[in-house]
Formats: structure tokens, sequence, C-alpha cells
């Protein structure tokens, strides 16, 4: 629906948003080194060894000696630096790069980090409860940035985004209309794309975490809903 580009949004508390720089690079480095970018089997046994695999978070199966490389809790954080493909890491880094600085900003380094983490894991829960018993592995960064999308939406809706609609047409739209947009399309599609490859609940998840933790982790004095404009 809507590519985010730039948002006209500078931050205000921090020198630099480096937690987020970081998180981009650990998600494109995991990809490539440990992933060997989606080519071969590296990436299958990658999203065994590190997704989030239900039948196996609630010990209903249990993966083979070769392929458990982490404990079971510990995937419902490792997944989330696990894609399948250049589209899947690009689409969700480019959300993290767009929002990601400006809730780190309203948080500070380490409430940032430890935001994100909850989100993914926030993500990772509503999947395995959704989808119980499942031996499909769960990867990707979205549930996360699904969180961040939350916050964003919470802190700075009056926002000016600059975003590609329909993947080709440049406009300019307050972050309570994109960011809006997207979240209501997450919903939608939840109740009714229930045979897709995406996880959804992942990302109803991840909303809802991000919803709720931004309220008790952003710095004292911040606002919220942009109350400050």
């Amino acid at each position: 629906m809507f590519i985010p580009l730039h948002d006209h949004n500078t931050i205000k508390h921090v020198y630099r948003p480096i937690v987020n720089w970081a998180l981009l690079a650990t998600n494109v480095l995991v990809f490539v080194v440990v992933q060997h970018a989606g080519v071969g089997d590296a990436a299958t046994i990658s999203d065994y060894s590190y997704g989030l695999i239900s039948s196996v978070l609630f010990d209903m199966k249990d993966l083979t000696p070769d392929l458990q490389a982490v404990p079971d809790t510990a995937t419902l954080i490792t997944y989330a630096f696990l894609h399948g493909d250049w589209m899947h890491l690009i689409g969700n880094m480019l959300f993290l790069w767009v929002f990601g600085d400006n809730v780190e900003d309203a948080m500070g380094h380490v409430r940032y980090l430890v935001f994100y983490l909850a989100c993914a894991a926030g993500a990772g829960l509503a999947y395995a409860l959704t989808s119980y018993g499942s031996d499909v592995p769960l990867i990707g960064a979205s549930g996360a940035t699904a969180g961040i999308i939350a916050a964003y939406l919470m802190l700075h809706p009056h926002v000016k985004i600059w975003v590609l609609a329909l993947g080709r047409i440049p406009l300019r739209l307050s972050a309570r209309w994109v960011l809006g947009a997207w979240i209501v399309l997450q919903v939608f599609n939840v109740v009714v794309d229930q045979e897709s490859n995406v996880a959804w609940s992942a990302h109803i998840g991840g909303l809802i975490t991000g919803a709720i933790l931004v309220l008790f982790l952003r710095r004292r004095g911040v606002p919220l809903f942009d109350k400050n404009l």
C-alpha cells in the first residue's frame, strides 16, 4: 500500500540513534553471514535452528541435536533477526530506518533496545499461540517493527512522511494516515487472509506490545500524540 521513504522528524534527545543503527546492521549481517543471503542449505538450517517453531516452543516436539542451536525460549528473540530473502529484509529494514530513530530518541538507547526485543517476543508469542502446534518456523523482524509503528503513531501522529503509494506515486502524508492504514490492513488480513504465508498474528502481537510499552518506556516529559506541536 505505502512504502515509507522519509519522515520530517528530527531527533532531539540522543546524539545518534546508535541502537537503531546496530539493529539494522545486525539484521543485515545475520542474513548475509548466517543465512548465506538466503541461498543454499544454510538458510533452511538457520530457519529451524533460530526460527520460532510453535510446536518446539511449547515442548510438543524436539529439534534434532544438530539443529538445536539455542534454548527454545531464546527463539522468541532470535527469529526476529532472520529473513527469507532480500526483499523481506529490505522491507523490514526500511520501516526500521524511517521510524526507529525517533522511537529511540523518545526512550533512550537502553530502553529502546529493551522495547525492540520485547516487541519481537510479544509478536512471536502471539504467533505461537495462534498457530499452536505448528512446525513452520516464524522468521522476520516485522513483529518488532510493528511495535515501532505503534509507538511512532502514538508519539508522532501529525508528522509528515514521504511515501510511495502503490509502489510508484510519491506522496507526503501525515503519519496517522500512513501508519493507521497499515494497522487497519494488518487487522483486516488477520481475519480474512488466514491461508497466507505472512504471520499476520505476529504483526498484531507486535502492535499491541509496542502500544503498551511506549506508555512506560518513553522519557519523562515526552508527550504522546504530538501534544508539543
